[in-house]
């Protein structure tokens, strides 16, 4: 089973994680399951930012964003080649390094 690491994240994961992720979950199920409480403002619908992440290993192992996340992708904070919603990209077969943004645009809210 693939290895999930989450870098530190001033509030959300101080000291970072290591967690084993089932195949096909979405990244943002996995870091909820494991008590790292990324926002999913619009209930992981892809309507919105919260729960952008960028993948800083393990990228190509992701399979390709559908144009919907690309578009809601393009309004992202500290938005980076390797980024994704993680309520959208699935774990595959590979580990993963994923790194949450310091800040993130609730469109839901705004």
């Amino acid at each position: 089973m693939p290895q999930i690491i989450v870098l530190p994240h001033e509030e959300l994961c101080p000291e970072g994680a290591l967690f084993q992720a089932e195949p096909g979950t979405s990244i943002c199920d996995a870091l909820l399951a494991h008590d790292i409480e990324i926002e999913h403002a619009c209930e992981k619908s892809c309507a919105c930012t919260t729960c952008h992440v960028v993948i800083r290993q393990g990228f190509s192992s992701l399979v390709s964003a559908e144009e919907i996340e690309e578009d809601m992708l393009d309004k992202a904070w500290g938005l980076e080649p390797t980024s994704r919603l993680s309520c959208q990209a699935k774990v595959a077969e590979q580990n993963l390094v994923v790194e949450i943004p310091k800040y993130t645009i609730n469109m839901v809210k705004e």
